[in-house]
Parts: structure tokens; C-alpha cells; sequence
């Protein structure tokens, strides 16, 4: 794949470690990773972690921002979903997710959502039992470590570290608004990908 074809060129994806993986691999993510490093670490294939952010942009984009639920027990993951939902208005859960609020009514803080996006599969999971009560889509950002049962879209990536979440992140939140005509171009985003990736 040529650099023209990528979201952002390589070495934004490199200095980001989007593709560093854990030391662990399961089954499910196998067909993604690259290569293992000497020092036992898994390397994710980058052309494959772009096609997958490029996939998760244009499937989400099919949806209104009030549709999408961004959730990230993570606490790398919090600033980035912060910045999405001031530009672009998709409902964010940064912290520890409530079980039953997308599929108790009687709750407070119930919400009715189209499909659900969280930064890792294993913290998350309450959100992914509830999407999956409710029959809703799930996109999981998922690392070498992480199993992708009950996930629809999986995305691969380094899902633990800030730079590669703002990174990832900023890609997902610029095609949105070009997809929605929010924005023309890049330099028309609020924020910039630095921003999203601060430590």
C-alpha cells in the first residue's frame, strides 16, 4: 500500500505505537499481527489496522452522532471521547460504565443508542453485554491480547496507550465530520492531532 492510500502517513502511525502489540496473542487476533519482536512483543500489521480504521470511519458514519455511544473505561482513552463529543456531539462514557443503562428504562441515566464503539473489550465488556441484550452493533478497538467474541467490527491496535488512542481517535473524528460535511478539510478540525494525543 502506497503512502497516499493510508489515512496518515506511517511515520504518525509509528511515532503513535498503533501497532505495538502486547506479548500475548490470542486465536481471534492472529490473522492481524505482523510480526513478533525478539523481545517477545507483538507487532500489528499497519496496512491492516488502517484498512480497519477506515472501515469502522465509514460504517460509523452511516450513523447520526446521536446514535453512536463512545466508551472507554480506560483512562488513556477519556481525553480523546471528550474532544469527539465537543465537535462532533456522539454521547460519550469515559470511566467506569453502569451496567443497564442501555437496557433498563426505569434507570435515571438510560439511553437508547444505534450501535457502540469501546476502547477494549475486555473493561468494556458491561457495555458489550448490554449492547448485545439490546441487539445493537459493537466495535471494539482491540489489542494482541484481546478475544473478539461477540464483537462485530473489530479494529486492531494498540488500545492501551494515549498516543495511539488520540491517534486513532483523530482519524475517526475527522473522517466523521468530512462524511457529514461538518468539515471540508483537516484544517478546518478544532482540535489537532496533537491535542488528541497529548500525554
Amino acid at each position: 500500500m502506497t503512502e497516499e492510500q493510508l489515512m496518515v502517513p506511517t511515520k504518525i502511525y509509528l511515532k503513535a505505537g498503533i501497532h505495538i502489540g502486547t506479548k500475548f496473542k490470542t486465536k481471534h487476533m492472529e490473522k492481524f499481527i505482523y510480526k513478533i519482536r525478539p523481545d517477545g512483543l507483538c507487532v500489528l500489521n499497519l496496512e491492516k489496522v488502517d484498512e480497519r480504521i477506515k472501515l469502522m470511519s465509514q460504517f460509523l458514519s452511516q450513523y447520526q452522532p446521536e446514535d453512536i455511544l463512545l466508551v472507554s473505561k480506560r483512562e488513556n482513552g477519556w481525553k480523546a471521547l471528550k474532544m469527539i463529543q465537543e465537535m462532533i456531539g456522539i454521547r460519550v462514557f469515559p470511566g467506569r460504565y453502569p451496567p443497564g443503562i442501555l437496557t433498563n428504562p426505569n434507570l435515571d441515566n438510560f439511553i437508547e443508542t444505534k450501535v457502540i464503539v469501546v476502547t477494549d473489550s475486555w473493561p468494556d465488556r458491561n457495555a458489550i453485554n448490554d449492547a448485545l441484550h439490546v441487539g445493537i452493533p459493537v466495535v471494539a478497538l482491540c489489542d494482541t491480547n484481546n478475544q473478539a467474541n461477540n464483537i462485530d467490527l473489530v479494529i486492531p491496535c494498540n488500545n492501551k496507550g494515549k498516543k495511539s488512542l488520540g491517534l486513532l481517535f483523530y482519524i475517526f473524528a475527522r473522517e466523521y465530520m468530512k462524511a457529514h460535511d461538518m468539515i471540508k478539510d483537516e484544517k478546518e478540525m478544532k482540535f489537532s492531532v496533537e491535542q488528541f494525543m497529548e500525554e
